[in-house]
């Protein structure tokens, strides 16, 4: 876990709190930490699987929403769950800063990228938490090259 630094600046000119949160980037960590510091509900799916139950996904546990033989997965930390929204739907819901499209059947959480392989013969693979392991389309590779670039 990264390390958190606390500090107390007092300014008499506020009538309120503000709270500031600076990190090299907005991660999970800085997201639940917000989320503490706010009170605020983590941001979450409410989605329908196949079998009519609603259910609510907290968009931080989510790695990859695929779609396979018609049908739209999502992978979590605890599972997977098949649903009935299309997947263009799921990533109007998400959000674009956190989830990335790396092919026209895929969507992958970019705070879930534990490892990454250029290939000789010009191809990406990706190690996702939990061991997944996935492939960027080539026409998607320059986004996901550029956002490997700006995280490392």
């Amino acid at each position: 876990m990264k390390r958190i630094e606390v500090r107390f600046e007092r300014d008499m000119d506020l009538d309120h709190i503000d709270v500031l949160v600076r990190a090299s980037e907005r991660d999970s960590t800085v997201t639940r930490l917000m989320e503490d510091i706010s009170g605020q509900p983590p941001d979450s799916l409410t989605v329908t699987d196949t079998d009519g139950m609603t259910r609510r996904i907290v968009t931080d546990d989510l790695i990859a929403v695929s779609v396979r033989d018609k049908l739209t997965l999502l992978t979590t930390e605890d599972g997977r769950y098949t649903v009935r929204q299309p997947l263009q739907n799921m990533e109007r819901a998400l959000d674009p800063g956190r989830f990335l499209r790396i092919s026209r059947h895929e969507l992958i959480n970019r705070d879930k990228i534990e490892r990454f392989e250029f290939m000789s013969n010009g191809t990406l693979r990706l190690e996702l938490s939990g061991g997944i392991e996935t492939w960027v389309a080539r026409r998607c590779i320059p986004e996901v090259r550029s956002f490997i670039k700006g995280k490392g």
